[in-house]
């Protein structure tokens, strides 16, 4: 996946192109635009590197949004994208370039998303694909398909975190000035993405609960230190995250034993309990769950990359 290769044509939104390029062409992968002819980009003309029948050579394809999407993408870009899926490549669309991958039949019998707005329109048009409209980003491993905008800022991250772990992720980030982490299952539509204002109602709570996660903490904590019963946080958590409380709480957990375990040598029974996991069984359990490996597995894939991060 070293090789990262921005698909590029006439008609694709300038605003996804240029994510991938801010969250790609950072010196951890090698980064090049694929395109057959010099590309008309909103107001911008971008000359590309490489041809688009290159694509197939690539190790990760990025499809930019389509910004019409009642016009068909080019015969030689669907070609392009199908071709270097066949060849191995991992495919992903942010927003409206999941138009792209469907065309090439690459959503065939998977799950997928895009911008909350297009999303009946590619039910309709490809009855085959399981169009999800609620998520921020899909991901099949060798297809992934994101919403739009932000969300196609999220699918990047999310693909470096795959690659190179969460501390280099977080560094990406961080250069962005952009939340380092939001789960592909949190909806698109939420009120506020990131309540850090002091005058919200979980503007306090979160960052009391990230400095406590070593603590068995409940609903009923979270709501007494918010001041308001455990119905309303849970009203006012979805509003804001998309997600429960516990939810919410387990994925806080999770991204710091990731980051222990990338950025320490402590044992996953140490881990546990500055975790709050409890017991190395139960964060073995629940990190295999959401991060889709042992925790063991995940220090040996990632200590390295996390050590060599920029």
């Amino acid at each position: 996946m070293s090789t990262v290769a921005l698909a590029a044509t006439d008609g694709m939104l300038s605003f996804e192109l240029s994510i991938a390029h801010e969250v790609f062409d950072t010196g951890l992968y090698e980064f090049g635009v694929y395109g057959s002819k010099p590309v008309k980009v909103g107001r911008f003309l971008l000359e590309p590197d490489h041809g688009l029948e290159d694509l197939a050579r690539a190790g990760t394809v990025i499809v930019p949004g389509w910004a019409d999407i009642d016009v068909d993408p080019p015969a030689d870009l669907v070609e392009a994208v199908r071709a270097a899926h066949e060849a191995g490549a991992r495919v992903a669309s942010l927003c409206t370039g999941a138009f792209v991958l469907a065309a090439a039949g690459l959503l065939d019998g998977r799950r997928a998303t895009t911008h909350w707005a297009h999303t009946d329109v590619l039910a309709a048009r490809y009855p085959s694909v399981e169009v999800d409209p609620d998520v921020l980003y899909v991901d099949n491993g060798s297809v992934l398909t994101s919403a739009g905008k932000a969300a196609a800022m999220d699918l990047c991250l999310h693909l470096v975190r795959r690659d190179h772990g969460s501390a280099v992720a977080n560094t990406v980030a961080r250069r962005l000035v952009v939340p380092p982490h939001r789960a592909g299952g949190q909806a698109q539509f939420v009120t506020t993405p990131v309540p850090d204002q002091d005058d919200h109602p979980l503007g306090g709570l979160l960052p009391w609960v990230t400095e406590r996660l070593d603590r068995p903490l409940t609903v009923e904590d979270l709501a007494r230190q918010a001041n308001m019963s455990s119905r309303n946080l849970a009203r006012h958590f979805r509003s804001a995250t998309g997600t429960t409380p516990l939810r919410w709480l387990l994925t806080q957990r999770i991204r710091r034993a990731q980051e222990l375990l990338e950025r320490t040598d402590d044992s996953v029974d140490l881990i546990a309990e500055a975790t709050g996991m409890g017991t190395a069984a139960t964060l073995r359990r629940h990190f295999n769950r959401t991060v889709g490996v042992p925790p063991d597995s995940y220090r040996r894939t990632f200590r390295s990359a996390s050590a060599a991060a920029p």
